[in-house]
């Protein structure tokens, strides 16, 4: 083990350029020529070429795609390298020779299925590995965010009794002979929280139990999620807009390197900082007739109308204002308006569409239980929810963001289960 601790990393040992050092990692390409073999070694930070001489090094012509393999020796400067530097190998200190590699160029090209079948290899990939690397800034700058505004963490059970967003997309669960169901938010136990914390998030997974196969629907996902006492729909907005504000300027600040691999468009990341474009649900069903989609009010906006819609803005839209039956039951009737409600979603240009929903929620008991008899749903099923107004309650809003479609936007990805290490929908729930 002492080997593998003096070792240096591939992003060090470029920087040093010279002297003599350990390195560790995987077989990413070889090339054998009649004297030398060229190895590129990656590990976690990057990739560098070793050099070996042939006649001393019989062991690298076993060496295949992914094999491991640690090395000692002499860096030295050369334009024609990655990185412009190589290493000139002393000594192959550890080596496991990996069987054949399962994944080639052609079935990259090739087959997306079957690198999803393969996607306990594929998460080695160098386009995975930046993904993930963006992923891990997206989610420590939400932790971030909100702890230095003054939001505690809490956790929500995952096994609930009742829906949250609706009923004919819960995950049914046998629990110790009785029926429960996997959660669709934490939204509940978050505004129960905010009567002891007044200012609480989540990060958590969420399940939905939709048949979609649209390129940005999964049955499991990542789910941040806020609420706040004493506030109201702008104030959701408000801290909605600076969440994916900050989320993006720290993937603009740490991760040049992986979005440049990935081929994105940095001026469509620096234009996302807030204030986004604000728009009406009714100026949005506007724009989408003249755009000749057969759209009334009153309707709800799905993945065509939402693409539709962000194809006519440079940065991200907050749209606001939806009719009732298109929101969840929770939300707050605009009392200016009561067939439309204090809600919004924030949906993100290109035509990725909708990152967040939220808005302020209802307060008062006796409307919220008018409100769930209207929705066609037994207020039994909801009587702890409607106890948090029974008893102190306040104005209070909160939202949830869907993280992987967030770093999907943010790497240009074409389909959610790119950005997720190993993804779930419909079809796949392996490996």
């Amino acid at each position: 083990m002492e080997l593998f601790k003096r070792a240096t990393s591939v992003a060090e040992a470029i920087k040093l350029g010279e002297g003599r050092v350990t390195l560790r990692g995987w077989v990413y390409r070889k090339r054998a020529l009649r004297e030398k073999v060229f190895i590129l070694l990656r590990d976690s930070t990057g990739v560098i070429q070793l050099v070996l001489p042939r006649d001393k090094f019989r062991v690298a012509g076993d060496l295949n795609i992914e094999s491991s393999i640690v090395v000692t020796g002499v860096l030295v400067r050369d334009s024609r390298a990655p990185g412009s530097v190589e290493l000139h190998v002393e000594s192959v200190d550890w080596a496991c020779a990996g069987e054949p590699y399962p994944i080639n160029e052609d079935a990259v090209k090739a087959d997306s299925e079957y690198l999803l079948d393969m996607r306990h290899l594929w998460v080695r990939g160098r386009k995975m590995q930046a993904i993930l690397k963006v992923r891990h800034t997206v989610f420590g700058a939400v932790h971030e965010y909100f702890r230095s505004r003054g939001f505690y963490e809490v956790q929500a059970p995952m096994f609930v009794t009742a829906a949250v967003e609706g009923g004919a997309t819960l995950f049914r669960v046998d629990y110790f002979g009785r029926h429960v169901y996997l959660t669709q938010s934490s939204q509940f136990y978050l505004e129960a929280l905010i009567y002891s914390l007044e200012r609480v998030y989540t990060m958590a997974p969420s399940f939905r139990a939709e048949p979609s196969r649209t390129r940005r629907h999964l049955t499991e996902f990542w789910h941040a999620e806020a609420e706040m006492a004493w506030a109201g729909v702008e104030d959701a907005v408000r801290v909605s807009e600076e969440l994916v504000g900050h989320v993006i300027e720290r993937v603009l600040g740490e991760r040049q390197d992986e979005l440049k691999m990935l081929g994105r468009a940095m001026e469509s990341l620096e234009r996302a900082r807030p204030p986004f474009y604000r728009i009406s649900y009714d100026e949005a069903v506007e724009i989408l007739q003249r755009r000749g989609l057969a759209i009334k009010w009153g309707d709800d906006l799905g993945a065509d109308e939402e693409r539709a819609l962000t194809l006519e803005f440079d940065r991200p839209v907050v749209l606001y204002g939806f009719p009732e039956r298109v929101k969840a039951f929770y939300h707050r009737n605009d009392p200016r308006r009561p067939e439309a409600t204090l809600s919004f979603d924030v949906l993100m240009p290109e035509g990725y569409g909708e990152v967040v929903g939220g808005g302020e929620r209802i307060y008062d008991a006796r409307e919220l239980v008018e409100k769930i008899v209207r929705f066609g749903m037994n207020p039994e099923d909801y009587q702890w929810y409607i106890d948090l107004r029974r008893y102190g309650s306040v104005p209070h809003a909160g939202f949830g963001l869907g993280v992987d479609r967030l770093v999907m936007w943010i790497v240009g990805a074409d389909h959610i289960r790119d950005v997720v290490p190993f993804p779930r929908d419909v079809r796949r729930v392996r490996p």
